[in-house]
């Protein structure tokens, strides 16, 4: 940028600054054909000498008081203070900015459109706009959401980078395992470093004052999505949930999202995507995104094929009061029930729960395949009890517990299926957390296909294998940890 040019832009490449679109078309001045401003260049430094914000601010004031609104935002302002000053202007080479608005001159920019450089769809009809190769530039856009986006993150020839201690770190521990273990990829998958975007989608959410709010916490893949409107209906407090999914799976789940009229009229879901990459499905490390990025004092650690029972959400918030839960180390249990029906009139109240329970339309959790998993919960106390009561830790107990934002992160050792709500438990167990059950909280699991990764577990042998090998790796690392009080759950672990 020689002289006093600070601004870079390439010219606009239609007639609307020269305001003889339509009858009585009066634009914002510019000079000639004006800049569009979706790729800018700026040179901050200089920019901030000639105090650009004050420069930019009078004249937008001065330029409203006929104009009286802008109508392409920025761009009018831009163009309004170019106009006064045009020695602050450097014009890029038209290649950098090609528009594709309705009344587009840019094909008098290419040739062949071969020396494309950035392509910019400035219609409100984007992809619908007419052109005379609008079949390119679309496939071509297209092309580019079914991108592996992990591809970009190879090493490029040529690009020299700075040595990153982080990723020095990673390479040192990924160069001490051992190949030759069985058990290789299941300890390799602890370092994949995933691609994640933090709220996917608008997020916009005020805690509330009295520090007793709570937010849902689950994890989810493509195959789950069909839950989501289901859980916004059935809980109104604010939700974090951690996807996992492909470039093009975000895009299928934006469109997803797009046309559902339940979540679009939510802005307290915050929608965390981690991108694919390696074979196992990372459930600690989901858990632990979604986990990460709530803005509440306290948390419900659920999962995505549950449904709270309704007004879950205001009695958690009453529970935290009653229970002190600011002042102590508490989980609170929401006992877990189960149906097989697809279609399920769900209950209103606990009496109507135990009612359905008694006839055979809901069980307890898992009751016929993994009775230990919840059978500590004590769903024989329940049926009466109209308070809070206290139950102990047993091995291999794996309850759905509200908690404080503070507890512990899950142990990215476990993917896919087994063990990982298990070693969460008795870590809240090994810090010494009270588990107590809520009298009147309940939630139901809704019958869903197998997943991909409990197939894997029942068919691989040795899944099975490594699965305990890392379980009890997990317990000797508690051991050392926790010290004494930690023998319990090896001796727990080999009387089960």
């Amino acid at each position: 940028f020689p002289g006093q040019q600070v601004l870079g832009l390439v010219e606009n490449q239609s007639d609307w600054y020269l305001g003889n679109l339509w009858k009585n078309h009066r634009p914002w001045p510019a000079l000639g054909r004006g800049y569009n401003t979706g790729v800018i260049l700026l040179l901050l430094d200089k920019l901030r000498k000639m105090k650009w914000e004050q420069m930019w601010r009078l004249t937008a004031e001065r330029e409203l008081m006929s104009m009286l609104s802008t109508s392409l935002a920025d761009q009018d302002i831009f163009n309004a203070v170019i106009k006064q000053n045009p020695f602050l202007v450097y014009q890029l080479p038209c290649f950098w900015n090609v528009q594709l608005s309705d009344h587009t001159r840019s094909e008098q920019c290419y040739r062949d459109v071969s020396d494309l450089k950035v392509i910019h769809w400035n219609s409100p009809k984007k992809l619908r706009v007419k052109n005379k190769h609008v079949e390119f530039f679309r496939n071509l856009y297209l092309t580019f959401l079914e991108y592996d986006g992990n591809l970009l993150r190879r090493e490029l020839f040529g690009c020299p980078s700075e040595a990153d201690v982080n990723s020095e770190n990673l390479q040192k521990q990924l160069s001490e395992l051992d190949e030759d273990d069985l058990c290789y990829e299941f300890r390799r998958e602890r370092f994949t470093v995933h691609r994640t975007h933090l709220y996917f989608l608008h997020y916009e959410y005020e805690p509330a004052s009295d520090n007793t709010d709570v937010t849902l916490v689950a994890q989810l893949s493509m195959d789950r999505l069909q839950m989501l409107e289901a859980i916004c209906k059935h809980w109104e407090g604010p939700i974090s949930l951690a996807l996992y999914l492909s470039d093009a799976e975000a895009q299928q789940f934006l469109r997803y999202a797009q046309g559902s009229e339940v979540l679009m009229s939510r802005h307290n879901v915050g929608y965390h995507i981690v991108y694919k990459e390696g074979q196992f499905y990372p459930v600690n490390l989901l858990r632990n995104v979604a986990m990460k990025h709530i803005s509440t004092p306290y948390m419900f650690l659920s999962d995505i094929d549950f449904l709270p029972m309704y007004g879950l959400y205001e009695y958690l918030r009453k529970s935290m009061i009653q229970l002190d839960l600011a002042n102590t180390k508490k989980a609170l249990i929401v006992p877990a029930f189960e149906t097989l029906r697809y279609r399920l009139s769900f209950p209103k109240s606990k009496a109507e729960l135990l009612s359905m329970l008694d006839m055979g339309t809901l069980f307890t959790f898992r009751y016929h395949v993994w009775t230990k998993g919840h059978a500590p919960t004590n769903f024989a106390k329940w049926r009466t009890a109209t308070t809070p009561y206290r139950v102990e830790w047993e091995a291999d107990f794996e309850p759905y517990v509200v908690v404080r934002k503070d507890c512990p992160e899950y142990d990215r050792r476990f993917v896919g299926f087994g063990w990982n709500k298990v070693a969460h438990i008795m870590e809240l167990d090994a810090q010494e957390y009270e588990f107590t059950v809520l009298p009147n909280a309940y939630m139901i699991h809704m019958p869903h296909a197998p997943s991909f990764d409990i197939t894997k577990f029942r068919s691989n042998k040795q899944y099975r294998i490594c699965l305990k090998t890392l379980k009890e790796e997990f317990q000797q690392d508690m051991s050392r940890h926790y010290g004494f009080a930690a023998l319990k759950y090896l001796t727990a672990e080999n009387n089960s």
